[in-house]
């Protein structure tokens, strides 16, 4: 048996921020990330709905970017200070993530981070409060999937936690908050978004359910992306519906090795932090040519490549055709073809290799992969990741 979960409601469209006024409760916990939708006024807005809602506020503002262990923590705090009916989250992947797992800490004050991180183990939710979400970023699809990733900053580890409880019960999908993103995060989030519906596509737990959604978000994301970047606003509307579609697929068939990569590499370097979006765009090319060795996968690859309408005769020239795709792509975006080109030190890199490795083939992600990987393998792919040398096992 498999389950397919959603969020209850889903709104979309220019403009569709105004339902917030429409939810009923008392109180509600609005949680934001550093900045952004506070200056683009779009936090005022959000407030102003939920007070015409005849809710009581209480803010919690500056969650970082992969947000920490600690805030977490000080996020339940003030909620269970606070008693909400609704917790509120507007901005990007951040801060709704940190959010997710607030409510559950809110919810069971003593549950520990360690049992969060076995996967599809929450306890049940909405004891306490219903959870809506709002993106700011065309990436994450955080507003529609059982997922949170949160990073220990100590260990320099992301735990994504997984279960559908953290489902958000409303997602408002509103194109007019990302209409102000910097070139370069629509690049990093777009791939993020082409990275998810992929790897939904040919993973494990595919099924009827999450194939159109998964393809279709690859259209979509192909065909609106470049000139999103460029910052024509109709395509950019466009990528911001694809990107949830793409949630909407993997948070039911799940990810793969490309996400295991990222979340063990992206806070593992002293050069600086590779945003996961970066991480995927690089590593995804690479696992691709890995996992389409195995013969279901490289036709799964090959029917993406036939639906992008790119040439190819044969499932492998499909599948090349489909790896240049996403390398001219990030070309195109100035995001690095490899590890090495992003300006990771090559003897930092050596000397992390091998725990990297065993932490990614350990990622909650792994399990759901078209082709399995030992650590000795992964340390293989990522190294060819790190020099852009060619996947030839």
């Amino acid at each position: 048996m498999s389950r397919f979960t959603l969020p209850r409601d889903i709104y979309h469209g220019k403009g569709c921020l105004e339902e917030l006024k429409n939810l009923k409760g008392r109180r509600a916990f609005l949680v934001t990330g550093g900045g952004s939708m506070k200056r683009q006024g779009f936090l005022d807005k959000a407030a102003a709905f939920l007070e015409e809602a005849g809710m009581e506020l209480r803010f919690f503002e500056g969650v970082e970017p992969d947000p920490s262990v600690e805030t977490v923590l000080k996020g339940a705090e003030a909620m269970r200070s606070f008693q909400p009916d609704w917790i509120v989250s507007i901005g990007g992947g951040s801060p709704i993530d940190a959010a997710k797992a607030m409510w559950a800490f809110y919810e069971y004050p003593d549950i520990t981070f360690e049992d969060l991180c076995v996967p599809f183990h929450f306890p049940e939710l909405r004891r306490l409060a219903r959870f809506a979400a709002i993106p700011s970023t065309s990436g994450t699809a955080t507003e529609v999937t059982a997922f949170s990733v949160i990073t220990d900053y100590q260990t320099g580890v992301k735990y994504p936690l997984a279960d559908f409880n953290i489902t958000p019960d409303v997602a408002i999908v509103d194109p007019e908050l990302v209409q102000g993103l910097p070139a370069r995060q629509i690049a990093y989030t777009g791939m993020d978004a082409l990275t998810h519906a992929v790897e939904a596509y040919v993973s494990t737990l595919h099924c009827p359910f999450t194939d159109p959604l998964a393809l279709k978000a690859i259209e979509m994301v192909l065909d609106y992306l470049p000139a999103s970047y460029r910052g024509n606003q109709s395509s950019r509307e466009q990528v911001h519906y694809a990107q949830c579609l793409a949630g909407m697929a993997f948070s039911n068939a799940l990810l793969g090795i490309v996400h295991s990569m990222a979340h063990k590499t992206g806070a593992a370097f002293t050069c600086g932090h590779i945003p996961h979006g970066c991480a995927n765009a690089i590593y995804l090319p690479y696992v691709i040519r890995y996992n389409a060795r195995v013969p279901e996968a490289a036709s799964r690859y090959a029917q993406i490549a036939r639906a992008a309408g790119l040439a190819g005769a044969s499932e492998q020239s499909l599948v090349n055709s489909l790896c240049e795709k996403i390398f001219s792509y990030n070309k195109d975006m100035d995001i690095p073809c490899s590890l090495q080109g992003f300006g990771i030190p090559e003897m930092e890199f050596r000397e992390k290799l091998a725990k990297i490795s065993e932490l990614a083939v350990s990622d909650a992600c792994t399990g759901s992969n078209p082709r399995p990987i030992t650590t000795a393998g992964m340390q293989r792919l990522i190294t060819c990741a790190y020099y852009g040398t060619e996947v030839d096992f």
